[in-house]
Protein backbone atom coordinates (compact mmCIF):
# COMPACT_ATOMS: atom_id res chain seq x y z
CA UNK A 1 0.00 0.00 0.00
CA UNK A 2 2.77 2.42 0.94
CA UNK A 3 4.64 1.67 -2.30
CA UNK A 4 1.47 2.31 -4.29
CA UNK A 5 1.01 5.70 -2.67
CA UNK A 6 4.65 6.63 -3.30
CA UNK A 7 4.37 5.52 -6.92
CA UNK A 8 1.13 7.48 -7.35
CA UNK A 9 2.73 10.59 -5.84
CA UNK A 10 5.76 10.22 -8.12
CA UNK A 11 3.53 9.91 -11.19
CA UNK A 12 1.45 12.90 -10.12
CA UNK A 13 4.58 15.00 -9.54
CA UNK A 14 5.91 13.98 -12.95
CA UNK A 15 2.60 14.95 -14.57
CA UNK A 16 2.50 18.33 -12.84
CA UNK A 17 6.16 19.02 -13.65
CA UNK A 18 5.53 18.33 -17.34
CA UNK A 19 2.08 19.95 -17.51
CA UNK A 20 3.56 23.23 -18.72
CA UNK A 21 4.26 21.66 -22.11
CA UNK A 22 1.07 19.63 -22.53
CA UNK A 23 -0.69 22.43 -24.41
CA UNK A 24 2.43 23.60 -26.25
CA UNK A 25 2.66 22.91 -29.98
CA UNK A 26 5.50 20.53 -30.90
CA UNK A 27 8.69 22.08 -32.28
CA UNK A 28 9.60 23.17 -34.83
CA UNK A 29 6.56 25.04 -36.10
CA UNK A 30 5.83 28.15 -38.12
CA UNK A 31 5.08 31.41 -36.29
CA UNK A 32 3.89 34.76 -37.59
CA UNK A 33 5.17 38.25 -36.93
CA UNK A 34 2.99 39.83 -34.28
CA UNK A 35 1.93 43.33 -33.36
CA UNK A 36 2.83 43.97 -29.74
CA UNK A 37 3.59 47.18 -27.82
CA UNK A 38 6.82 49.10 -27.34
CA UNK A 39 7.96 50.48 -24.00
CA UNK A 40 5.85 53.61 -24.56
CA UNK A 41 2.78 51.40 -25.19
CA UNK A 42 2.75 52.15 -28.93
CA UNK A 43 2.08 49.37 -31.49
CA UNK A 44 5.19 47.65 -32.83
CA UNK A 45 6.10 44.50 -34.73
CA UNK A 46 8.76 42.00 -33.72
CA UNK A 47 12.19 43.37 -34.53
CA UNK A 48 14.30 41.53 -37.14
CA UNK A 49 11.43 39.20 -38.11
CA UNK A 50 12.22 37.76 -41.53
CA UNK A 51 15.61 39.49 -41.60
CA UNK A 52 17.63 37.59 -39.02
CA UNK A 53 17.28 34.66 -36.68
CA UNK A 54 15.92 35.86 -33.35
CA UNK A 55 16.91 34.88 -29.82
CA UNK A 56 13.90 35.89 -27.76
CA UNK A 57 13.62 36.14 -23.99
CA UNK A 58 9.89 36.04 -23.16
CA UNK A 59 9.72 37.06 -19.53
CA UNK A 60 7.05 37.17 -16.86
CA UNK A 61 8.11 40.16 -14.70
CA UNK A 62 7.23 38.15 -11.59
CA UNK A 63 9.96 35.64 -12.55
CA UNK A 64 12.50 37.90 -14.22
CA UNK A 65 15.34 36.38 -12.15
CA UNK A 66 14.84 32.85 -13.51
CA UNK A 67 17.88 32.06 -15.66
CA UNK A 68 19.59 35.29 -14.60
CA UNK A 69 23.02 33.68 -14.27
CA UNK A 70 22.62 31.93 -17.61
CA UNK A 71 21.54 35.09 -19.45
CA UNK A 72 24.53 36.95 -17.98
CA UNK A 73 26.73 34.08 -19.18
CA UNK A 74 25.23 34.30 -22.68
CA UNK A 75 25.89 38.03 -22.73
CA UNK A 76 29.46 37.75 -21.46
CA UNK A 77 30.64 34.77 -23.53
CA UNK A 78 28.90 36.03 -26.70
CA UNK A 79 28.19 32.43 -27.78
CA UNK A 80 24.72 33.48 -28.91
CA UNK A 81 26.02 36.47 -30.87
CA UNK A 82 26.71 36.52 -34.58
CA UNK A 83 25.93 38.27 -37.84
CA UNK A 84 22.82 36.14 -38.46
CA UNK A 85 21.13 36.42 -35.06
CA UNK A 86 19.73 39.21 -32.93
CA UNK A 87 18.44 38.98 -29.39
CA UNK A 88 15.63 40.90 -27.77
CA UNK A 89 13.19 40.67 -24.89
CA UNK A 90 9.44 40.52 -24.72
CA UNK A 91 7.82 41.26 -21.38
CA UNK A 92 4.67 39.22 -20.73
CA UNK A 93 2.46 41.78 -18.98
CA UNK A 94 -0.75 39.73 -18.81
CA UNK A 95 -0.22 37.82 -15.57
CA UNK A 96 2.08 40.07 -13.59
CA UNK A 97 1.12 41.50 -10.23
CA UNK A 98 2.82 44.79 -11.18
CA UNK A 99 1.08 47.63 -13.02
CA UNK A 100 2.02 47.59 -16.72
CA UNK A 101 3.02 51.25 -16.67
CA UNK A 102 5.52 50.60 -13.86
CA UNK A 103 7.01 47.58 -15.66
CA UNK A 104 7.38 49.60 -18.87
CA UNK A 105 8.98 52.53 -16.99
CA UNK A 106 11.49 50.23 -15.30
CA UNK A 107 12.30 48.56 -18.61
CA UNK A 108 12.81 51.96 -20.30
CA UNK A 109 15.22 52.96 -17.55
CA UNK A 110 17.16 49.72 -17.91
CA UNK A 111 17.34 49.92 -21.70
CA UNK A 112 18.78 53.42 -21.46
CA UNK A 113 21.79 51.81 -19.78
CA UNK A 114 22.19 48.55 -21.70
CA UNK A 115 20.60 49.54 -25.06
CA UNK A 116 18.69 46.26 -25.22
CA UNK A 117 15.63 45.92 -27.40
CA UNK A 118 12.57 45.17 -25.30
CA UNK A 119 8.92 45.16 -26.28
CA UNK A 120 5.81 44.16 -24.34
CA UNK A 121 2.99 41.67 -24.71
CA UNK A 122 -0.03 42.96 -22.76
CA UNK A 123 -2.37 40.05 -23.56
CA UNK A 124 -0.24 36.87 -23.93
CA UNK A 125 -0.46 37.29 -27.70
CA UNK A 126 2.87 35.50 -28.22
CA UNK A 127 1.81 32.54 -26.08
CA UNK A 128 -1.58 32.22 -27.82
CA UNK A 129 -0.53 32.84 -31.41
CA UNK A 130 2.66 30.78 -31.25
CA UNK A 131 1.14 27.84 -29.37
CA UNK A 132 3.37 28.13 -26.31
CA UNK A 133 0.80 26.99 -23.76
CA UNK A 134 0.93 28.38 -20.23
CA UNK A 135 3.58 31.10 -19.90
CA UNK A 136 2.57 32.46 -16.50
CA UNK A 137 5.47 32.51 -14.02
CA UNK A 138 8.06 31.48 -16.61
CA UNK A 139 11.16 32.97 -18.13
CA UNK A 140 11.13 31.49 -21.64
CA UNK A 141 14.01 31.33 -24.08
CA UNK A 142 13.14 30.90 -27.77
CA UNK A 143 14.86 30.88 -31.12
CA UNK A 144 12.88 31.83 -34.21
CA UNK A 145 14.55 31.46 -37.60
CA UNK A 146 14.47 34.23 -40.18
CA UNK A 147 12.08 31.98 -42.09
CA UNK A 148 9.62 32.31 -39.20
CA UNK A 149 10.03 28.90 -37.61
CA UNK A 150 10.12 28.44 -33.84
CA UNK A 151 12.92 25.89 -33.43
CA UNK A 152 13.74 26.20 -29.73
CA UNK A 153 11.61 26.97 -26.67
CA UNK A 154 12.38 26.27 -23.01
CA UNK A 155 10.32 27.43 -20.06
CA UNK A 156 11.49 28.07 -16.53
CA UNK A 157 14.88 27.50 -14.94
CA UNK A 158 17.24 25.81 -17.37
CA UNK A 159 19.28 22.86 -16.15
CA UNK A 160 22.92 22.44 -17.20
CA UNK A 161 21.71 19.92 -19.79
CA UNK A 162 19.16 22.46 -21.10
CA UNK A 163 21.91 25.08 -21.33
CA UNK A 164 24.15 22.72 -23.32
CA UNK A 165 21.22 21.95 -25.64
CA UNK A 166 20.61 25.69 -26.07
CA UNK A 167 24.21 26.28 -27.16
CA UNK A 168 24.02 23.42 -29.68
CA UNK A 169 20.87 24.89 -31.21
CA UNK A 170 21.96 28.54 -31.19
CA UNK A 171 25.30 27.64 -32.84
CA UNK A 172 23.33 26.65 -35.97
CA UNK A 173 21.73 30.09 -36.27
CA UNK A 174 24.50 32.53 -35.34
Amino acid sequence: MKKSIILLCALLFSFVANAQDVDMQPLPHKVENLELRDLRNKPTKLPYYGEKNALIFYVDPDKHRQNHEFTVEIEENKRAAGPNIEGFGIINLKNTIFPNSIVRALARKRTEKNHATIITDPDCIVAKEWGLGDCNNYFIIMIVTKEGELVYCKKGELTKEDQEEFYKVVDKYR
